[in-house]
């Protein structure tokens, strides 16, 4: 995060939702009054995937796993509490409540306003948000409750490697309960494109320029250069996301609201489940406030591009996954504060 430091978070981090809304409103009225593009979007698609949304994706991707330094997991068995907080929160608690407090409220508590069809589309878009935890957003979110930088780090660099391992399984595993038929190929290349594939571009890059450059220059003046560029991939891939999605939005605006139900109560709920977690364990508040971040807090971008390529960008799944991405920010400030407020709890 480098320069944004000193704000502590930057002007697109800090309004992403305003912008996000403001993408939802352009991609419906695009679909709507010019359906010729998203027909004519349509057209570059590849096993499932549509390659203009796979090149935008990309761009986000890529500079949050140049971020990554994979050389701090040396010093993982040091202090080693946090992290397993950190992984039986990410990985044996947080997809099942998920899919629990998704399949209650999409399947029974709201049945008489969703239908079935798309009460199972909303549950697996909640599926892929619950199995893909932790962004590079979750460094801003520890930098603002004065989280460890360095054991942040290692969070965020072993939660990518285990979604190498487990996200595939998990996903499908609980789409499978979900009565919801999964090609585990298609899934499989989703991880590897979005995840493998960028993760190795960004240890190669930052290995690399680190070597050349120097750390100082990567931190301060490499990695600054690309966050225009991940702001203009996630914006253009919202307008064609939703572009694709106009009519489906527009009958039925009301389905947004009673999506981001659910994902706000189970994000407040995998937070204090790890703060408490730490707090149990005496863990100090610079790692148990980030360990409740990163728990709360979604790989997003890789949820939504594996609702992309297992349903594609006109599924339900897809505008299901976009919601967590409306409903993050403001939840993560909110828990921010209440971190900060907290900090007494700790030693």
């Amino acid at each position: 995060m480098s320069k944004q430091k000193n704000s502590g978070i930057g002007l697109f981090e800090k309004y992403l939702t305003l912008w996000v809304v403001i993408c939802m409103v352009v991609g419906v009225l695009i679909g709507k009054f010019l359906p010729a593009v998203p027909d004519f979007l349509s057209q570059f698609e590849y096993a499932q995937v549509s390659i203009p949304i796979a090149i935008l994706i990309w761009l986000m991707i890529y500079p949050m796993m140049m971020k990554v330094d994979f050389a701090s997991i040396k010093n993982v068995g040091k202090n080693p509490k946090g992290l397993f907080v950190t992984w039986v929160t990410n990985w044996l608690i947080k997809p099942f409540t998920m899919f629990g407090i998704a399949w209650l409220f999409f399947h029974v508590l709201f049945k008489a306003f969703i239908p079935a069809d798309l009460a199972k589309d909303y549950l697996a878009g909640a599926i892929l948000l619950g199995a893909a935890p932790c962004t590079a957003m979750v460094f801003v979110w520890s930098h603002l409750t004065n989280g460890s930088p360095a054991y942040t780090v290692v969070q965020v660099a072993t939660n990518d490697l285990i979604i190498l391992i487990a996200f595939t399984p998990i996903v499908a595993f609980l789409l499978g309960v979900g009565g919801i038929a999964i090609p585990w190929d298609t899934l499989i290349l989703s991880v590897v494109l979005f995840v493998v594939i960028p993760l190795s571009a960004g240890i190669a890059t930052r290995v690399w320029m680190i070597k050349h450059k120097g750390m100082a220059y990567f931190e301060q003046h490499f990695i600054p250069k690309f966050n225009n560029i991940t702001m203009i991939g996630l914006l253009l891939t919202l307008i064609i996301i939703f572009s694709f999605q106009g009519e489906v939005i527009l009958s039925n605006i009301v389905h947004i609201l009673l999506i981001a139900i659910p994902l706000i109560l189970q994000t407040f709920l995998i937070f204090f489940i790890a703060y408490s977690a730490c707090k149990l364990l005496r863990l100090p508040h610079d790692i148990a406030a980030p360990a409740g971040m990163i728990g709360a807090s979604n790989f997003f971008e890789l949820a939504v591009a594996v609702a992309i390529s297992l349903f594609g960008a006109t599924s339900p799944v897809a505008m299901a996954t976009i919601v967590g991405v409306l409903v993050e920010v403001p939840v993560m400030l909110t828990l921010v504060r209440i971190a900060n407020k907290t900090r007494h709890w700790f030693r």
